[in-house]
């Protein structure tokens, strides 16, 4: 009987040990492949899955967004609609007052037109300084008033402009100058005009003077005991003398 030497046993332990690793990996590689399509698949599901999740996030911030733009829009046209039914009140007012604007127009237009024929003939008796502008400035308001192109608030302006002007006449000290009727002949003065209180005259060379009478509505020619006084009083309109105390003829009226 031979017997087995070590070496051979150990070859043939090896050789029976090679076989059964590979009928295992013969066994086992299927299984292997398939666990790593297993795990590929899970490994894209979770990738599909992790995309998902992001798009709903994104989905659901976009969500919110929305939720609050739509707040806001509803505060936005809450606000309009308190703001549209105020316009809607204005108008309503502006409809009212363009009615009863209608209304003034037609009492104001008679009523500026006897304003305008008063200060005419206020004009006419009033002391007679600056005629030609005076009746020049009644003449336009009363071109202007047959103006359709001026507004009624306009026109009720200027004549009130007018009255204001005629107002200051009463408080100012003037110095103009103009023509005079003196002797027959037109002579070049100075007009002195002090308020409506008093109205004179002087030629240039000083030599003549005269003052207007209330009374009489009439020039009248004055001694040469004004001379000095009326040529201060013409400097002071001037403003080359300071304001002074001046003696002049007044006229007294009733």
């Amino acid at each position: 009987m031979k017997v087995l030497t070590p070496i051979f046993l150990l070859l043939t332990c090896l050789s029976f040990a090679d076989l059964a690793q590979s009928q295992e990996d013969q066994y086992l590689e299927p299984a292997k492949e398939s666990a790593d399509q297993i795990n590929e698949s899970a490994r894209q599901s979770q990738n599909t899955i992790d995309g998902i999740a992001g798009q709903i996030d994104g989905k659901l911030q976009q969500y919110k967004t929305l939720i609050k733009e739509i707040e806001g829009l509803e505060v936005y046209n809450g606000q309009l609609r308190k703001q549209i039914l105020n316009q809607q009140e204005e108008m309503q007012n502006l409809n009212d007052a363009i009615d009863e604007v209608s209304v003034i127009e037609r009492q104001i237009t008679p009523l500026m037109m006897n304003m305008i024929d008063g200060l005419e003939q206020f004009v006419a008796l009033d002391v007679p300084f600056l005629a030609q502008e005076r009746e020049d400035r009644i003449a336009d308001l009363n071109a202007m008033m047959d103006r359709a192109d001026v507004s009624p608030s306009e026109k009720f302006r200027r004549v009130m402009e007018a009255f204001q002007v005629e107002m200051d006449y009463g408080r100012t000290i003037e110095a103009y100058s103009g023509l005079q009727s003196i002797d027959g002949q037109e002579r070049e003065v100075q007009f002195l005009r002090i308020g409506r209180t008093a109205l004179l005259y002087q030629t240039r060379d000083a030599s003549r003077q005269g003052a207007w009478n209330k009374q009489t509505r009439q020039w009248e020619e004055l001694d040469s005991s004004y001379r000095t006084q009326i040529t201060k009083g013409l400097r002071i309109a001037k403003k080359q003398l300071a304001p002074d105390l001046l003696m002049v003829p007044v006229a007294i009226t009733d």
